[in-house]
């Protein structure tokens, strides 16, 4: 009976061990040592570049489970700086970011997938202007470990991905100004404390 018993008892904690999921890391994002830029075509002149002063953010990550991650990021609007007053206060009204309605831009991790040891795709749900189409970023994971001034855990990735404008509504001047719109995206994401 003892017998029996201990080994019940052994093949219920091995299946639990099985079904158990992996216990990621969360990790919040750091904006001092973060960064998201857009690059978009002027009349084929040059690109204007413009960037997020003001996001902020959360994702749960192990290495040696990628997949398994989740991600969660809200951009301010109102933040969005491209080096020129006229121009970024044209770009928050309702032809463009419409950011009286729509304040937020909200990217949610939904798919993730190992490319190679370091590299990687997220597919998710990026809502710009009130419209939500499914969009994939190519991920490069950096380096994880301890950051030697303070101690903390970090973990960093770049990433990039190209949107087309008109898809959320933004038909403003397209022809003179680009539908393609290139994101460049740089994260440290610090352990979550509490």
């Amino acid at each position: 009976m003892k017998y029996r018993l201990a080994a019940l008892l052994l093949s219920m904690t091995s299946l639990a061990e099985a079904v158990s999921p992996a216990w990621a890391t969360k990790f919040d994002i750091d904006p001092v040592h973060s960064g998201i830029a857009f690059y978009i075509d002027h009349l084929g002149f040059s690109k204007v570049i413009g960037v997020a002063q003001e996001f902020s953010g959360a994702f749960d990550f192990d290495a040696t489970k990628p997949e398994g991650s989740s991600l969660d990021v809200k951009v301010k609007v109102g933040s969005i700086s491209t080096n020129n007053k006229q121009r970024d206060g044209d770009i928050q009204g309702a032809d463009w970011f419409n950011a009286t309605e729509f304040p937020e831009i909200i990217f949610v991790g939904k798919e993730f997938k190992k490319t190679s040891d370091t590299t990687g795709q997220i597919t998710g749900d990026l809502t710009i202007a009130g419209v939500t189409k499914s969009t994939a970023l190519d991920v490069k994971f950096n380096k994880e470990g301890q950051n030697p001034w303070d101690k903390s855990h970090v973990v960093g990735f770049s990433a990039t991905t190209k949107v087309k404008r008109s898809d959320f509504g933004m038909k403003a001047a397209l022809g003179m100004i680009g539908d393609d719109v290139d994101l460049v995206i740089q994260v440290e994401g610090r352990e979550h404390q509490g």
